[in-house]
């Protein structure tokens, strides 16, 4: 997943460029969080929309209990708010750091729903729809527009139940 840019033939040492920090840090990243090799090997070499829902789906899996689903929601959207279009450039030219805030704001409104917090629930069904422009027209954006419409709709109920639609293995 991460070849060395060079290898010394006498030492065995490896040596990594410069642009393969962005593929190592985000290696290491999803690793930390549980994703197997093979998981993550498909994600790296994904399109960007193919890799975050692969990505979302193993954090659906890892986080069935809404309040670690919260807690991990919140840590990926102060990464994301951490991050720049241009490292976000570096890893992958096509992706775009604004078409994935629709995403996390969606993510943390389904936390929040879940946990019978319906007015934090509302400001990010809010905000997810504030940032729809970023989201692609492709297949991913339209499954991601039917869930905000399908979370917007457990708020108005004030359903707290995991949704059948919901990425991850079915409660």
């Amino acid at each position: 997943m991460l070849r060395p840019a060079q290898v010394d033939p006498v030492s065995g040492y490896r040596c990594y460029g410069a642009y393969q920090v962005t593929r190592a840090a985000v290696l290491r990243r999803l690793r930390e969080i549980g994703m197997p090799l093979t998981a993550v090997e498909a994600a790296l070499d994904a399109e960007p929309d193919d890799a975050a829902r692969l990505i979302d789906e193993h954090v659906a899996k890892v986080c069935e209990d809404p309040a670690s689903a919260l807690a991990w929601d919140i840590r990926a959207l102060d990464a994301a708010d951490a991050g720049t279009e241009q490292r976000v450039q570096q890893h992958h030219d096509g992706l775009h750091l604004a078409g994935c805030y629709p995403s996390l704001h969606l993510n943390l409104a389904d936390d929040y729903r879940r946990l019978g917090s319906f007015d934090a629930a509302t400001e990010h069904i809010a905000a997810a729809g504030e940032h729809l422009p970023a989201l692609s027209p492709d297949a991913y954006g339209a499954v991601l527009r039917t869930a905000l419409d399908e979370v917007a709709e457990a708020i108005r109920r004030r359903d707290t139940p995991r949704r059948a639609s919901a990425p991850g293995p079915a409660a």
